[in-house]
């Protein structure tokens, strides 16, 4: 029959085994699991970095497919008048008018032509010219801002996407962790709680009678 003295050293051990493994894989589990949401909180943080990097031209592309809409008649009529009496009151425009107009009586003058009719006809048709080149290059220009603005709105889409993916990734992970926590834990108690058993086995073998007078001295 093996000491039981020995079996009561064997068993310590086997306990103080148990709790350094249940201790150890609760200490392996809290830091996967905090690695993970560390994780987690840069990806929100990188996100809410570009997200605030692109505002600006998120925002300059939304007006800016407003008043293309206005300039084609999707605003309704009123916008589409506002639109085009804005373009004609705008100082670049009244520039550019005065301008040209100057530059047309000063060639009819020196061609001794300002009483005709071609100056008159010249003037009348220049204005109007001008008015709706203008509005094709401003309608061009704000076509840029709003592929500007929807570019930087799909980027934002799109690691808005990416990132839901990596913390959804993440929380598996810090999960998983946990899980594996938990069951390493409970191996390490099942352990422990088993000692008893596999000490009578090893006393007194299958089919005895377990007598515990010889481990107090009886």
């Amino acid at each position: 029959m093996p000491d039981p003295v020995t079996g009561l050293v064997v068993g310590g051990t086997s306990i103080g085994s148990g709790v350094l493994q249940h201790q150890a894989a609760s200490k392996a589990a809290k830091a996967q699991a905090g690695a993970a949401e560390a994780g987690i909180d840069e990806q929100r943080r990188q996100f809410d970095a570009l997200q605030e990097l692109l505002r600006p031209y998120v925002e300059a592309g939304t007006p800016a497919l407003k008043a293309q809409q206005a300039f084609v008649g999707l605003g309704g009529p009123g916008a589409e008048r506002e639109a085009i009496a804005g373009v004609e009151a705008s100082p670049a425009f009244q520039a550019l008018l005065r301008q040209g107009e100057e530059a047309l009586l000063q060639r009819a003058s020196a061609t001794g032509g300002l009483r005709g009719g071609n100056i008159q006809g010249a003037l009348a048709q220049f204005r109007p010219n001008l008015l709706a080149q203008t509005i094709e290059d401003r309608y061009a220009k704000l076509g840029g801002l709003t592929a500007l603005g929807q570019q930087s709105a799909a980027g934002v889409g799109s690691a808005g996407m990416q990132t839901g993916a990596n913390v959804a990734n993440l929380l598996q992970q810090a999960g998983a962790a946990r899980a594996g926590g938990i069951q390493g834990r409970a191996q390490a108690i099942g352990n422990v709680l088993n000692l008893p058993a596999q000490f009578l086995g090893a006393q007194y073998g299958a089919g005895q009678t377990p007598s515990f007078a010889g481990l107090f001295g009886g």
